[in-house]
């Protein structure tokens, strides 16, 4: 019989116990050993049973075992231990609380997904879990950040496969009473509620839940609530489903409802304000518009409140295609918002143009997520240092007459959250060597000095490292497999050759992420024959772990996937390479130790950052990979191997997957698994070991979410919050005016005359040319405006490179026709093709960059060839 209502009956802990519910309803314990360790003992069998879920391990002990340890003087005093620790972490001045400088009193940071732990499942791949390591890495760090999100009610989706292994996908639910989550309230007991206006009167209410992710909270909006109707209910049904309009209330009730949510959470706990609001990618956009209501309310009309929302706001773009960004009919934008739904006191026409493509190639009938995000963040950042190239190549036209290296779109290389995805067979050898506090500020910090220790520990102890953890990636595998297979429909009688399935002594390849096709899943497929021979070879076999989700409307994903099944099916081989269904936390935090190799190969440059490698590289994983995003960047022979690319503009799609794949091959056969199995005079692989020795001590630091976080508080967060109290409602009244007095006239800019004191064609090194510049300004003034030399390296084309902009300075008055003459020095610091220009810029001391409006005037053509730009 099926039960007509389910709800949740929660243990009662013994008094002495209490400690241990604050403990579960703290998700510091997902990366905190300690703590995992006292909840292991509490029930070792009900604690594998749980998952490793420190509340359902509490709902499912028995009360005579709650009762017994209740009396166990031992267990009362690491509990004591453990609590006292948390409260010293939650309390404690940490680095962000040592820096010098008015840094940020908060920072908002919304995300669509959240990945902290497996056991609040809130996640689908890359972004969701690097939004949880900035979570953890910012409360490591105690740094204030908000964390603001949905609740998925059904998550997303768990994945199996058909008997023919075709990919299935399964949505249990979520009961939020079962998370470790806690309702916001109001003074009086009721849940704080967020309410929004929809078209025909109706009204999406969400409630907020507080997830306490070590000093962080996390604030996730739940639409599945009786206030609601059915339709409204669904909203937050699962992350990633549902078509345009549902979609579009998602991001409406993540962006408009998590402001009016972090309202109320600052309302009702005191916490501070955040200065700074970071949208993690566009699904978040409509923050900026709620903020701009408020600040209507307060008296500010549409364009002096863009400026005062515009000056605190940091934009992360994460995708490096068109493709993945998320578009919607202008149409249904604008049915949601104006007078008889959200947002009445912001003009419609206004908010479609925040999200219009008004570019050339733009689609004029698409509100475009990520170009409203990059039009409301005065500061803007892609993922790695190729990503920021790519991105600012890619949103170019939004700034219209900059060459795209300077379009404001910087750059934050992602990191991950060691303490998370480091073994703790790792982690205990690291704490060995230079004591357990010294490890966890190297984890979580990170410098340079700590991780120069790896150099001593002996080459025995890492190959016995590696070893180990091989060993515990084996058996998992083959208990996963298992279970697979029973899934599959196999019986117990078809599963005896799972005992044997990989080797602790074979070098392992790991792969294991989302499976659009840009990743190329089955690029080792290429040439079967071949991927054979590396399999079985009788001296330097390679095994391979195989993990991955498809998209449920991703068939051509889905079609990967199956292709790849059926060959790891294959009896032939099918003891050397898996691929294990429902790929997940749990399954990398295990998947990620155990690999020898990490191998990634998308097509360049589509990768953003991928951080999977990076989480191997902490556990002393080998890099084979495309050089792109953080590998492109960060790559070096003695860390591992990169896969050459044949990515030129003509290349078939078809021959650049043969090229990359037999580049591929030719690496694991002649130097990959030579550098694995050769053995030097100790019986060790020397080499092998040097490079993963090089990949803990130099890698070590550079991969850390610490890193990332310390570097979005420097260059982003400390910036954008001294922007926002600059940023008063006159002078954002100011800025305003100004700028729409600058579009006015910018077209009376001009650049009339270009004169310089040399007269050839050559210069010598370390000279100086005089400019002087005649400009006109029309309706402008000279404090309007920054004339500039821009001068550098000139390619073929005359194209000038690596530039650097000089500033020049008005002389005199003004002529009779108002023209401005500029003069200044022009250094020749560099030898080879020199070339200059001259250009006019807005300028004003609340503009973040001189590209901000878009707006450049240069020399007309016969100004330029009058002015002898090139010199050779």
């Amino acid at each position: 019989m099926k039960a007509i209502r389910r709800f949740t009956v929660r243990p009662v802990l013994p008094e002495p116990l209490r400690p241990l519910s604050d403990l579960a309803r703290n998700l510091r314990w997902s990366w905190h050993a300690g703590t995992r360790d006292l909840f292991r003992s509490v029930d070792p069998g009900r604690w594998v049973a749980a998952g490793g879920d420190p509340m359902r391990l509490l709902g499912s002990v028995p009360t005579e075992r709650l009762t017994e340890l209740a009396g166990d003087r031992d267990f009362l005093d690491r509990l004591a231990a453990v609590a006292d620790d948390l409260d010293a972490y939650m309390t404690g001045e940490r680095w962000y609380q040592r820096q010098s400088g008015r840094l940020p009193a908060a920072v908002a940071y919304f995300s669509p997904e959240f990945g902290i732990t497996a056991a609040l499942p809130q996640y689908s791949g890359g972004l969701g879990i690097l939004a949880g390591d900035h979570l953890k890495a910012a409360s490591d760090l105690g740094a204030p950040l908000i964390g603001v999100g949905l609740l998925y009610r059904h998550g997303y989706f768990r994945q199996s496969l058909s008997r023919d292994g075709w990919q299935q996908e399964h949505y249990p639910v979520l009961d939020p009473h079962e998370l470790p989550l806690d309702q916001l309230k109001e003074a009086d007991g009721a849940p704080a509620q967020i309410t929004l206006a929809l078209p025909g009167d109706r009204s999406l209410r969400a409630r907020v839940w507080v997830a306490q992710v070590g000093r962080i909270p996390l604030l996730l909006l739940d639409s599945d609530i009786e206030e609601n109707d059915l339709i409204e209910r669904g909203v937050t049904d699962r992350l990633y489903g549902g078509g345009s309009e549902h979609r579009l209330l998602q991001e409406m009730l993540l962006g408009i409802g998590g402001v009016r949510a972090v309202r109320a959470y600052c309302r009702l706990t005191g916490h501070a304000a955040p200065e700074v609001f970071h949208t993690n990618e566009g699904h978040a956009g409509f923050l900026g518009l709620e903020r701009m209501a408020e600040l209507r309310a307060e008296g500010l009309d549409f364009d002096a409140a863009l400026e005062a929302v515009r000056a605190g706001t940091v934009f992360t773009t994460h995708t490096p295609v068109p493709a993945g960004i998320d578009r919607f009919d202008r149409e249904l934008v604008a049915r949601h918002f104006g007078p008889h739904a959200e947002l009445p006191d912001l003009e419609v026409d206004r908010i479609l143009r925040l999200g219009m493509e008004t570019y050339p190639g733009g689609e004029p009938n698409l509100f475009n997520m990520a170009v409203m995000g990059l039009r409301l963040a005065q500061r803007a950042n892609g993922v790695s240092l190729l990503h920021g190239q790519v991105s600012r190549e890619m949103f170019a036209g939004l700034w219209p007459g900059f060459d795209p290296e300077e379009v404001p779109i910087t750059s934050v290389t992602n990191g991950v959250h060691a303490p998370t995805w480091v073994a703790p067979e790792v982690y205990r050898l690291g704490a060995r060597q230079i004591g357990t506090q010294r490890a966890e500020e190297a984890l979580s910090i990170g410098d340079s000095d700590r991780w120069d220790s790896v150099a001593d520990i002996p080459d025995q102890d890492i190959w016995d490292l590696r070893r180990s953890l091989r060993e515990l990636l084996v058996l998992e595998v083959r208990e996963r497999l298992r279970a697979s297979w029973r899934q599959r429909g196999a019986g117990t009688a078809e599963l005896g050759w799972i005992d044997g399935v990989l080797d602790p002594d074979v070098l392992t390849i790991g792969f294991a992420r989302r499976v659009p096709s840009y990743k190329r899943l089955t690029l080792m497929l290429r040439d079967r024959d071949r991927l054979m021979d590396l399999l079985l070879h009788p001296d330097r076999p390679v095994q391979i772990v195989v993990a991955g989700k498809a998209h449920p409307a991703d068939d051509g994903g889905k079609r990967l996937i199956q292709e790849l099944v059926r060959f790891a099916d294959d009896p032939r081989v099918r003891h050397r390479i898996v691929f294990l269904p429902d790929y997940g936390m749990a399954m990398a935090q295990k998947l990620y130790p155990g690999c020898d190799i990490w191998l990634n190969n998308p097509l360049r440059p589509l990768e953003a950052c991928g951080t999977s490698g990076m989480k191997a590289a902490l556990n002393g994983g080998l890099n084979l990979s495309v050089l792109d995003g953080w590998w492109d960047e960060w790559f070096q022979p003695d860390f591992g191997w990169a896969i050459p690319t044949a990515d030129g503009a003509g290349t078939d799609p078809d021959r650049r997957d043969d090229i990359e794949a037999a580049a591929l091959y030719d690496l694991l056969e002649q130097r990959v698994t030579r550098a694995f199995y050769k053995r030097g005079r100790s019986g060790l692989p020397d080499r092998w070991i040097e490079m993963v020795r090089r990949t803990l001590s130099l890698l070590g630091p550079k991969v850390l979410a610490g890193r990332m976080v310390r570097e979005y508080v420097d260059r982003l967060y400390t910036p954008a919050a001294h922007a926002h109290r600059a940023m008063t409602a006159d002078a954002a009244r100011e800025l305003a005016e100004w700028k729409a007095a600058v579009r006015g006239a910018w077209h009376g800019v001009t650049v009339d005359h270009v004169e310089t004191s040399v007269a050839s064609a050559t210069a010598e090194l370390g000279s100086t040319l005089a400019l002087r510049v005649r400009v006109g300004l029309g309706r402008l003034r000279p404090e309007d405006v920054e004339v500039q030399a821009v001068a550098g390296r000139v390619d073929e084309e005359d194209r000038i490179t690596e530039a650097a902009a000089v500033p020049l300075k008005p002389v005199g008055a003004p002529g009779a026709a108002g023209e401005w003459v500029y003069e200044g020095p022009l250094s020749l610091d560099r030898t080879g093709p020199f070339g200059y220009t001259v250009r006019v810029l807005p300028s004003h001391r609340l503009l973040a960059s001189g590209a901000e409006l878009g707006l450049v005037a240069v020399p007309p053509e016969d100004v330029a060839e009058a002015a002898g730009l090139l010199m050779r």
